[in-house]
């Protein structure tokens, strides 16, 4: 793993320059996403079936999964898993009914009042990868919030499996069913985006007005493509994780964290940043030492050893600050000895977790926050997925004639310097004889 000693000014290009994401270019695969989409379009199920024989080597029974299937998944879910999912299922939803906004109503004058509401989208297509990995956890992540906002229709999407006739992976399945949820698909990739975008006919499939969750390159070239179609949580790149440490940090597990993060792709990102030269040497060491032994340690070795990773030396604590709000990763760990005070100095992170026992895995699967996040610096001005993603706020202006004739005069000025004096005179009218 690559480790260099920052040296000069700290800009956003310079960022960029020292510390690159991985060489992934959603741009490249936008020509081969645009035919995906534009063939799911207009061949509906066929383009589905050719699609899912190409990329996931196995045509499904059935795109909508029976709801049979759905709840014969549970008889097969291990106890322990069900108890982990249950209790995610339960952490998510606390935080997500904590988060909920209320409505909010002022009255700006006597007789004029001005409420701020909050809606839910009538329906979501949330997107469950199955590449690399099966993920109960993000069906927990995508549908609990949802759910809480209160959204009528949820459909989930994922690919499908060889290994289980075509079907979605069972952990999924049974993570639906737990959750209650009925409308699910065998379909993966940027075809399950544009279906959830289009609808298909022949299956039953109606289109959604929004769509979440991660996924490969193919399905964020698909999410920025139909953004017009359908309003959409982030385009969601390859994993990161920054480290701000100290001295006083534990070295094996600021390597455990890195290694983490690494197993879940070759591009992912692992970065520490710290003003310890020791702390690199150890972490160094334990690296070498965990790296060999972890289950996925050729994809965990590509990842580290990728330009995309890094072991920084700053001169202080206050410099890795000011180059993690420039990075903007995806989840930012703070391992020093006082992490709070650190964090209150945080501008741009997706996920912030403070002290040495609370690792990014944590919050992948039981904290109770999001493990829906932005990548690529989109953290910059954007936001995990939360209840708010699934809601649209409204205003209800209610003004009696009193109050509306109390701004009238004003209300004529504004629309003559603007030169739209019928906005004016809708008002006016309202006060003749």
């Amino acid at each position: 793993m690559r480790s260099f000693v920052w040296d000069g000014e700290i800009t956003a290009q310079r960022v960029r320059e020292l510390i690159p994401r991985a060489a992934v270019s959603i741009d490249s695969v936008f020509p081969s996403v645009q035919k995906l989409i534009a063939e799911v379009q207009s061949e509906g199920a066929a383009a589905l079936a050719r699609h899912a024989q190409e990329f996931d080597g196995v045509v499904p029974n059935s795109f909508r999964v029976p709801i049979s299937a759905i709840k014969a998944s549970e008889a097969d879910l291990p106890d322990g898993l069900r108890e982990a999912i249950t209790e995610s299922i339960a952490r998510v939803r606390k935080v997500s009914q904590a988060t909920l906004p209320r409505a909010v109503s002022l009255e700006v004058s006597a007789g004029g009042a001005v409420e701020t509401r909050f809606v839910p989208v009538d329906s979501v297509g949330l997107y469950v990868p199955g590449g690399k990995a099966v993920y109960p956890s993000s069906t927990v992540m995508n549908v609990v919030p949802a759910q809480v906002a209160g959204v009528p229709r949820i459909a989930v999407s994922s690919p499908a499996q060889k290994d289980n006739d075509g079907l979605p992976s069972n952990a999924v399945l049974a993570t639906c069913s737990l959750l209650g949820i009925d409308e699910v698909y065998s379909i993966g990739g940027a075809s399950a985006i544009a279906a959830l975008a289009f609808g298909v006919v022949e299956i039953g499939m109606e289109p959604v007005r929004m769509v979440t969750g991660p996924g490969n390159i193919y399905v964020a070239a698909a999410k920025r493509q139909l953004r017009s179609q359908i309003a959409i949580d982030s385009e969601a790149g390859p994993t990161e994780i920054l480290i701000i440490a100290d001295e006083s940090a534990n070295p094996a597990f600021v390597a455990a964290d890195l290694i983490c993060q690494a197993e879940h792709d070759e591009n992912a990102a692992s970065v520490l940043l710290t003003n310890s030269q020791s702390l690199i040497d150890e972490v160094l060491a334990e690296l070498e030492r965990q790296g060999t032994k972890t289950a996925n340690s050729d994809r965990v070795a590509i990842a580290l050893g990728g330009n995309q990773s890094a072991l920084v030396l700053v001169e202080s604590i206050d410099q890795a600050i000011e180059i993690a709000n420039e990075y903007a990763t995806e989840h930012l760990e703070i391992q020093t000895a006082d992490p709070v005070a650190v964090s209150k100095r945080i501008t741009n992170a997706g996920a912030i977790f403070l002290g040495n026992h609370t690792p990014v895995s944590l919050g992948d699967y039981l904290a109770g926050s999001n493990h829906v996040l932005p990548t690529g610096e989109q953290a910059k001005f954007a936001s995990g997925l939360s209840v708010m993603s699934f809601l649209r706020s409204q205003q209800v202006v209610n003004y009696n004639e009193a109050a509306l004739k109390e701004v009238a005069n004003k209300l004529e000025v504004f629309a003559e310097a603007e030169g739209l004096p019928a906005h004016s005179e809708a008002v006016q009218i309202r006060f003749e004889d």
